[in-house]
């Protein structure tokens, strides 16, 4: 039989990362009202942004990711860069600033990586592959691998086809169910 906590510990306090936020957003608006340095990020907040990050990659909408490293990175990054405009006067929240600030890195780096193999797509289009496989053919070697490529562009180009025919095809609302009707 499982044993169940009548408190379960969280990840991160959530009161503690709130007291420690607040301590050094108020040493960063001071050093920067002297002209000083700004301080840096104390381990516990670069933890908590740590454990923010990877306990955020672990949701289904990101799991699967190749580039989830980059994913983690990139939360971890924009963490560190935009932890002095966390106002504790405005919430007393920064869990959920931050994970905000990280669900959006990782949409981002999302992005960025289809548009990527997007770009590799174009390239390899637009290389001559029935070319390439000829001049093999007639040469002593076989290649594979660029018949894999051409196979491979091919059913991309026919799901495309696909997928723009079914973009016409009209939609029925619910009203228009019920009028049949």
């Amino acid at each position: 039989m499982a044993v169940k906590y009548k408190n379960p510990a969280h990840y991160i306090d959530n009161k503690r990362f709130f007291k420690e936020i607040s301590i050094w957003k108020e040493e960063w608006d001071r050093n920067v009202a002297e002209d000083k340095p700004t301080p840096r990020c104390t381990e516990y907040l670069g933890e908590c942004f740590v454990k923010i990050s990877n306990h955020l990659a672990y949701k289904s909408n990101f799991v699967n990711y190749t580039y989830r490293d980059e994913m983690i990175l990139d939360g971890i990054e924009n963490c560190l860069r935009y932890a002095d405009r966390f106002n504790p006067e405005k919430s007393n929240n920064p869990f959920a600033y931050f994970t905000q600030i990280t669900y959006y890195s990782f949409i981002r780096r999302i992005k960025k990586e289809a548009k990527q193999a997007e770009t590799k797509l174009r390239v390899l289009q637009n290389i001559d592959l029935h070319q390439l496989l000829s001049e093999i053919e007639n040469g002593d070697t076989d290649n594979e691998y660029l018949r894999w490529v051409q196979t491979q562009l091919d059913a991309n180009l026919k799901e495309k086809a696909e997928l723009k025919k079914m973009d016409n095809i009209p939609k029925i609302g619910r009203a228009s169910c019920r009028e049949r009707v």
